[in-house]
């Protein structure tokens, strides 16, 4: 019973209020995110894209099969996210290819966020209508 010792690279990717726990093992190149596949996941061309991005900077789109789970925020904030945690695992897969992924700025956590609203005002900027008498 000698199972074979299969190397996995676990790493997290964050964008806004989203947080995707990456997982990468060598394989065919399949992508499963939350059990779904991502053309299944992420419907539109720009998200899968995006998605894909990191593997197409650093040459290795058929090499690692790729399970994510992610939650949190909406469709464009999670497929950041996954973004994030796909490089960031690529990273410790082989460091070699830091160079590529920073030049395409894979590797930087997007730290925009959404403003709180304030007290006192409708919204995080907008105020209610001056009226000075």
């Amino acid at each position: 019973m000698a199972a074979s010792k299969v190397t996995e690279f676990v790493a997290t990717g964050r964008r806004k209020t989203a947080v995707a726990r990456v997982r990468l093992a060598t394989g065919t190149g399949k992508i499963r995110i939350n059990g779904r596949t991502l053309e299944n996941y992420f419907p539109t061309e720009v998200l899968r894209g995006q998605v894909n991005q990191p593997f197409n900077t650093s040459q290795t789109a058929n090499k690692f099969d790729t399970r994510v789970n992610v939650a949190g925020g909406g469709p464009a904030g999670q497929a950041g996210a996954v973004r994030h945690g796909i490089s960031r695992a690529l990273l410790l897969a082989d460091a070699n290819l830091r160079p590529a992924l920073k030049a395409d700025g894979l590797l930087t956590r997007d730290s925009r966020m959404k403003e709180r609203k304030k007290y006192g005002q409708p919204g995080a900027r907008k105020r209610f209508q001056f009226s000075k008498r």
